[in-house]
């Protein structure tokens, strides 16, 4: 249960890879209510031909919110945390300073890097000591591409960050591991929670540069001196909450029981269930499911698929002409004609492309399908192949835990998009609970009051957003005949 006297006031910063937030929670009551403090860009910074995170630029962001935040409310937190997205990090010199900014994941310097390293470590030997899905972004790959290339900034590294980890140094001067973003990189066992030195000596490579594992909800202490200075926030303690926001996001599920998944929807839309204990199994393997720390010593077994990513792209495209809004898209896409095309949703091609209209009209073509003659009718593809996928990626989790799934909870922004969840409701067949849309600053959230001692357990976390937030549920209603047949069509596709 939640202490209910004095109320709280906690602030999250959440890191997207489109955009970030400051939100300041106060808990009251057992009730929580969310106050968005200050909403800002997070845009790539193209540097010398690679793609770069301007960390200063957001360092500047969140100062600039804790101010906003005082003149604004009067509040002077009680904490706060940051979290972001998973797998890229910072190197710091054996002074400390930053060396260099860090590398996005879509950076084409990793090209390869994961074909190289099975060549090093096979791809079933990896799996079986880390559980964790293959993608050519992760950590573990990002780094082996720096040693392949014989990079300048590892030759003197001292110390490894994860983003959220180096944005609560730079707040702070400690360095740290939190475990749930540590848990996206490919360097932990995650049976033991600990490192694995031999992934490194394969390549050549000392885990030295690793922090030591902290839990989520650990204290790590005050501001520095400068920024007290800067901020005014004296005596407010940093904690590293739930550092990788979909750790934040799951943990801010409204769910009660069992045999439910869910669907963190932003920009990847990450799609699971939450375990007691890691699955690593052949079948988990030939799926490529993840096993990613969660809060209270859980497991997330998710995989993540290309989401919302693809619709921001066209918008970027499209707003060249003026701008174009999400909403503006959805309400056209909800009167398009039905299944007119349907895509891959993780097809290699929508990693990163210069124009991801022609991304999209370029898999029509290559898969023998009449390109969408309109916007909306391309919105309409986009959401209707995520649907499917997401409807794919539910079977194979039935098939490799053989457990049922009844229900799905979408959680982030991708619950304020209803198209999307009614389309989801319809092409699994199950009922979808939407909400809450800042599901990961209220995790973020919760899980520092955690560690204040003003939430019991996980369980009291989800009490208090169900007690806290509206939920829209989505009852299957489509034509199931004709999303039946999509089905198939998107079978064959994934399978081509």
């Amino acid at each position: 249960m939640a202490r209910t006297n004095p109320a709280a006031n906690i602030m999250a910063f959440d890191l997207g890879a489109e955009s970030g937030r400051a939100v300041l929670g106060t808990l009251d009551g057992g009730r929580l209510s969310v106050h968005e403090v200050r909403r800002f860009p997070n845009t790539p910074l193209p540097l010398a031909g690679h793609i770069h995170w301007n960390v200063y630029a957001l360092l500047d962001e969140m100062k600039a919110a804790m101010r906003d935040a005082a003149a604004s409310t009067g509040v002077r937190p009680d904490s706060l945390g940051v979290d972001t997205w998973g797998v890229d990090f910072g190197l710091l010199a054996k002074d400390g300073g930053l060396l260099g900014l860090p590398f996005c994941y879509r950076d084409h310097r990793n090209a390869g890097a994961m074909e190289d390293y099975f060549k090093l470590v096979p791809q079933s030997e990896l799996y079986q000591a880390t559980g964790i899905q293959f993608m050519p972004f992760n950590t573990l790959f990002q780094l082996y591409a720096m040693v392949r290339d014989r990079s300048p900034q590892l030759e003197a590294a001292a110390d490894l960050l994860f983003m959220p980890d180096l944005f609560h140094y730079l707040l702070t001067g400690r360095k740290a591991a939190e475990f749930t973003i540590a848990s996206t990189s490919q360097f932990l066992d995650p049976r033991t929670r600990t490192w694995i030195p031999g992934l490194f000596q394969a390549m050549g490579f000392s885990r030295r540069i690793l922090q030591d594992i902290v839990e989520p909800g650990t204290v790590l202490g005050p501001l520095s001196d400068k920024l007290i200075a800067e901020t005014g926030y004296r005596d407010v303690p940093v904690i590293a909450t739930a550092g990788h926001d979909t750790a934040s996001a799951v943990a801010a599920v409204p769910a009660e029981g069992g045999n439910w998944a869910y669907i963190s929807s932003g920009t990847w839309s990450l799609v699971g269930v939450e375990e007691t204990a890691p699955v690593i199994s052949p079948a988990s393997l030939q799926a490529n499911f993840t096993n990613e720390g969660g809060v209270g010593g859980t497991v997330r077994f998710l995989k993540n698929v290309t989401g919302l990513w693809l619709i921001q792209g066209c918008r970027r495209a499209w707003s060249v002409d003026g701008a174009v809004s999400y909403e503006e898209l959805a309400a056209a896409a909800g009167d398009a004609p039905r299944f007119a095309a349907l895509i891959d949703p993780d097809d290699p091609g929508f990693l990163n492309p210069p124009d991801m209209p022609e991304a999209v009209a370029a898999f029509c073509r290559r898969t023998g399908q009449a390109v969408p003659p309109t916007r909306a009718a391309m919105v309409r593809t986009i959401l209707e192949s995520l649907a499917l996928k997401y409807r794919f990626v539910i079977d194979q989790l039935r098939a490799v835990l053989d457990h049922p799934i009844e229900k799905i909870h979408v959680i982030g922004g991708g619950a304020r998009n209803a198209l999307l969840c009614r389309l989801t409701a319809d092409a699994t067949g199950l009922p979808v609970v939407a909400g809450p849309a800042e599901a990961t600053a209220i995790g973020n959230i919760l899980v520092q009051a955690m560690a204040l001692g003003l939430v019991s357990s996980p369980a009291g976390m989800r009490g208090i957003i169900r007690e806290s937030f509206p939920l829209e549920t989505y009852l299957p209603a489509g034509p199931q005949d004709e999303w039946e047949a999509a089905y198939a069509r998107f079978r064959q596709i994934l399978a081509s």
